[in-house]
């Protein structure tokens, strides 16, 4: 069994570091430090991040980087950009980097050129996403596409899905995108029964092409196209995104119309794939080579720049910091941008999926919390939902906030109270206001402690010029490499997901269960919850 990284001594050094600076008001630090928000504040790949928020000092960085040195997180970086199997429960690299390697570069990896590979697969999607949003590209009665429907789920859902939102300004307005990943029937009902049959072209997302939900889905999507304009129609209104060639042409796509990945890139990191295809569609090829340029520059930053000056490692040590030192057991994300609605949970795949783990990469049990929750939504609606929780609830939540120095719509003094408000969340969090600040006010005695912030809350600002393809791929790049740096440090796999496992083979029982009336063998519970279904389904 390897030792686990709490047993050594820069965990320790942590530990005690930790119990001198923790009683320590961050009012008190910025006192002590007029130059703190400059020593503790890193720019690159376009991102200016400010961690002077947080309840930490230059030390605390220090110890760390020597945390994450003592884990081995230099040598398992270089470890994936160069393509060796990383992920050892499933025997494979790791290498989403390489779906945003530029077309000079080469990788070999196991014997093959990937670089080739991803560049051959993006120049096929290239030019199918010319044909449909030039129209050339027509439905079975010859008219243009003009409804998208992506039909996936996890990661061939969620990435496509938040970046389609998030670039809509630098898409094709005439292109209705939709995603469709819930089995729930009103997620599929919703997303077609407004749409024209002769205009709408759906994208099925599916590396096995047997996923439960997305194939109940695609056959839907599939009889309702069928319905309105026979069998034929179907090669002329599906494309898939898939690896499995023989159940893509059962269903009725042209192979030459399916677009393949590989199984060195997993489901939450697949968006720079052929996953991304509603995107291109969306954003058209250049748009999304901007997305990729972006995503390869902060790829850059983290494989090259010291631990001490590297954004995505920093974000990911100090997600350690809380999370195993300071005991918070969930994490904000809050994008000051409503293009970012789906931003975070975007994350919330990201990180849980890759994090929330249980057992080491040897299979023994950790012995510090490991992945967070996350959780949130922009600002300034959480202003007025959750954030009485963040400023004076009993949880210690450290936080997130993403901001732009400019509008994609600049419309009179909009985006300044944005930001105005965004600045001040993190002000308030970090230094609140004390009972006497809020006495001197003359608000009654019996209010004061009502009125009074703690304070001492920490917020962690990122910032950058514009939302744009480059900018989104450089912060999910940046989350990606953060989520990495902290699965190192807690010594386990960040790229399997077995814990999905279980559920989805009890539901595959449970379906054929609900659908009759034979013997139930689980527990009391389910039993009694199968039976009661059984008894009050409402058919045909």
């Amino acid at each position: 069994m390897v030792t686990p990284i709490t047993s050594s001594p820069e965990w320790d050094a942590l530990r005690r570091h930790h119990e001198a600076i923790a009683p320590r008001h961050l009012r008190e630090l910025f006192d002590a430090d007029p130059g703190r928000a400059a020593a503790l504040t890193r720019e690159a790949a376009g991102l200016h991040v400010d961690l002077s928020k947080n309840r930490l000092d230059g030390s605390t960085i220090d110890l760390l980087v020597a945390l994450a040195e003592a884990a081995g997180v230099p040598g398992r970086r270089d470890a994936m950009f160069a393509g060796e199997h990383i992920n050892a429960t499933e025997d494979r690299a790791v290498l989403h980097t390489a779906l945003r390697l530029p077309r000079e570069r080469s990788l070999v990896v196991d014997g093959t050129d990937v670089v080739a590979e991803v560049h051959e697969v993006l120049d096929r999607m290239s030019a199918f996403a010319e044909r449909v949003r030039s129209g050339e590209w027509t439905g079975a009665t010859g008219e243009r596409i003009r409804t998208v429907v992506n039909i996936g789920i996890g990661g061939s859902d969620l990435g496509p899905a938040m970046a389609t939102g998030a670039l809509r300004p630098w898409s094709d307005r005439s292109l209705d995108v939709r995603f469709v990943s819930n089995i729930d029937p009103t997620d599929i009902w919703e997303a077609t029964h407004d749409a024209d049959p002769a205009s709408t072209l759906f994208v099925i997302v599916s590396k096995t092409f047997t996923t439960l939900e997305t194939l109940t889905n695609a056959r839907t999507a599939r009889q309702w196209l069928v319905d309105a304009l026979g069998d034929d129609a179907v090669g002329s209104h599906f494309v898939a995104v898939s690896t499995n060639d023989t159940e893509v042409a059962a269903f009725g796509i042209d192979t030459d119309n399916m677009f393949g990945f590989w199984d060195w890139v997993g489901g939450r990191y697949s968006l720079p794939s052929a996953v991304g295809l509603s995107l291109m569609l969306s954003i058209g090829p250049d748009g999304f080579r901007s997305y990729l340029a972006g995503m390869h520059e902060m790829d850059e930053h983290f494989r090259t720049a010291p631990l001490a000056e590297n954004l995505p490692a920093l974000l990911g040590l100090v997600r350690v910091w809380y999370s195993d030192f300071f005991g918070a057991g969930s994490h904000a994300v809050l994008p000051y941008a409503q293009y970012l609605s789906d931003f975070t949970r975007y994350l919330q795949q990201l990180d849980m999926e890759s994090n929330g783990k249980r057992v080491r990469l040897d299979g023994s049990e950790v012995d510090a919390p490991t992945g967070p929750v996350v959780w949130g939504e922009p600002g300034t609606n959480g202003q007025h939902a959750f954030h009485q929780l963040l400023h004076q609830g009993t949880p210690l939540v450290p936080v997130d906030v993403i901001g732009f120095v400019n509008s994609v719509h600049d419309l009179g003094d909009h985006h300044d109270l944005l930001m105005a408000n965004c600045f001040a969340q993190t002000e308030a969090l970090a230094f609140g206001k004390t009972a006497d600040e809020v006495a001197a006010e003359g608000v009654a005695a019996d209010l004061v402690p009502h009125r009074t912030f703690p304070g001492n809350r920490p917020s962690t600002t990122i910032l950058a010029d514009d939302l744009d393809p480059a900018t989104l791929g450089r912060l999910v790049a940046l989350y990606e490499h953060s989520v990495f740096t902290a699965g190192v440090v807690w010594g386990i796999n960040s790229f399997d997901q077995w814990g999905v496992e279980l559920g989805k083979k009890l539901a595959t029982t449970l379906g054929s269960e609900l659908m009759g009336d034979g013997a139930l063998a689980h527990d009391g519970s389910t039993n009694a919850l199968v039976e009661h279904f059984r008894a009050n389904r409402r058919r045909g």
